[in-house]
């Protein structure tokens, strides 16, 4: 069963040396995964100011610049994992690397069709 680990994280937390410590780590998780067949794919996202939502209300589309919510955390990033089960894939998720706050949501894939 494939899982989605959602990362969110203060993304105005911009210590160098620490994000430098941080993407190293992931970098070994990721190659972890990857030989233990459980990666199936995952990146970091860019900051906040860059995303675009598109908003539906009532049948309308509109546009806006931004995240779809202001919150003290931001989606970071994820990895999508096949895993034998939830407590597999939350085992995954606890090896996740973050700064000094930081969330990490594990949600089951839906397959479509």
């Amino acid at each position: 069963m494939q899982y989605l680990l959602i990362i969110y994280s203060d993304e105005s937390y911009r210590n160098e040396t620490d994000l430098k410590d941080i993407s190293a780590k992931h970098m070994r998780l990721a190659a972890d995964m990857a030989e233990a067949g459980a990666m199936v794919g995952g990146n970091r996202l860019k900051t906040t100011d860059t995303a675009t939502t598109i908003r539906t209300v009532g049948g309308v589309q509109s546009l806006h610049d931004g995240p779809y919510a202001e919150t003290r955390e931001q989606l970071a990033g994820y990895y999508l994992v096949e895993a034998s089960d939830l407590d597999a894939a939350i085992g995954w998720a606890k090896k996740i690397p973050g700064g000094p706050n930081y969330a990490v949501e594990v949600r089951p894939i839906w397959p479509m069709g």
